[in-house]
């Protein structure tokens, strides 16, 4: 399986509120989140893992580097207008790639999910696509999903007037047909990935919503106890609770 990281954001919220390194170093119980995405998608099958990154990001491409020495870690280094720019960036790299599972570096997620996710995905080589969803929502403007009763989607909206659980989660598998609507995408000028997950419906790629008990963003420091307390073990947290 082939994964891509977006790390190219520039973090400026975390900044604002006083972390000063490059939002992918943020730690969840000591381990960063790209070292915790890296981590994950070598125990589901890695054969490349491309991750892009901005130009004012040396902490954390001298950090990659020393991973890629033994791991296949390939680092495409380009700040780039939005994270669908990324996704070019990425993707333009491999123009013969066939499938790619990709995220943003802020998702925080249960592996477990995760190897059931890429594992649905890879059992159903006839969908063209396969979009994490999850009825948690944290995101300051989250992208609602509808899906029919097979778990097709059948719209991405900005609001909730089709009365949806879902919403986006920001991992998504691709194949050949939905990575051929990268390009498309940015020469319309689309600039969101939002707004390319709407046009692949538009062009007619089939993609199918996967849902996941719960993905947390973190776009603030506060959001960075939310991950942990997500991620605590069920035992230690109750443990917790009752303490």
């Amino acid at each position: 399986m082939n994964y891509a990281i977006i790390a190219a954001g520039e973090g400026s919220r975390l900044a604002k509120e006083g972390f000063k390194l490059p939002k992918p170093m943020v730690s969840l119980y000591g381990e960063m989140l790209i070292d915790r995405l890296i981590g994950i998608f070598m125990r589901n099958n890695a054969e490349r893992i491309k991750i892009i990154i901005n130009e004012d990001s040396a902490s954390l491409e001298g950090h990659l580097s020393e991973l890629s020495q033994t791991m296949p870690i390939d680092i495409i280094k380009k700040s780039t207008p939005s994270s669908l720019h990324s996704v070019y960036e990425l993707l333009k790299t491999d123009p013969d790639l066939d499938s790619v599972c990709l995220t943003t570096t802020d998702t925080v997620f249960k592996e477990e999910e995760f190897s059931a996710f890429i594992t649905k995905f890879e059992q159903n080589q006839q969908m063209e696509g396969q979009m994490a969803v999850t009825s948690f929502i944290d995101d300051e403007s989250p992208l609602f999903v509808t899906v029919d009763e097979d778990n097709l989607i059948t719209a991405f909206t900005d609001d909730n007037s089709t009365h949806t659980p879902f919403v986006s989660g920001g991992i998504y598998c691709l194949r050949k047909k939905a990575i051929e609507n990268v390009n498309r995408a940015v020469e319309d000028g689309l600039s969101r990935m939002r707004n390319f997950q709407r046009q692949l419906l538009v062009n007619g790629v089939k993609l199918r919503a996967y849902p996941f008990s719960k993905i947390v963003d973190v776009d603030h420091v506060s959001d960075i106890r939310t991950a942990e307390l997500f991620l605590r073990p069920e035992n230690a947290a109750l443990e917790m609770i009752t303490n």
